[in-house]
Parts: structure tokens; sequence; C-alpha cells
């Protein structure tokens, strides 16, 4: 028996595994091309007690890029900056 698992980072909420045993790597494909499946952490194949890292291939397949690992939290730390001059805004 093969599922995967997709890792969704949801920045400073926290992550979420999404696992269904159902679903085929297709699935996962067309989940993340039409963009049901984003800000993918990792994506893991899990057949016979072994772990495949699949990301890269699935969203090649998906036709999408990887993001940068610098540029990934972009959003995060706009929110940490305008919490930032809040905080030290004198009244």
């Amino acid at each position: 028996m093969q599922y995967f698992v997709v890792m969704i980072d949801y920045g400073r909420r926290g992550r979420e595994a999404i696992v269904d045993p159902e679903i085929t790597r297709r699935d996962v494909v067309s989940r993340v091309a039409s963009g049901e499946y984003a800000n993918i952490s990792f994506i893991h194949a899990v057949a016979d007690h072994a772990v495949d890292d699949v990301t890269e291939e699935i969203l090649a397949e998906a036709g999408l890029h990887e993001v940068d690992p610098d540029d990934a939290d972009l959003e995060a730390g706009r929110f940490d900056h305008a919490r930032d001059l809040r905080k030290h805004e004198t009244a």
C-alpha cells in the first residue's frame, strides 16, 4: 500500500499534514496544480515501511517551480514587521 503525506505550512498559524490513503499520485499532482494544496513544505510517499521525499518531482509534474526558502515566508515577515512597528509606537 502506498500513500502520500502533504505538509502544508501556514506560517505563524502552524502546519497541517494531509494524509489520505485513498488519493493517488495523480490526485496529489492535480491538487497541487489547482492550488488546493499551497504553501507546501514537503510531500512524502510512504510505501512498505519506506518514506521517499517526492516534493520536487510532484511540483515539477504540477508545473510549479520550487520557491526559494528565503522567499517562502514573506507574508509572515510583513505581519511581524507591522506588529513590531505598532509595538514601538508612542501614544
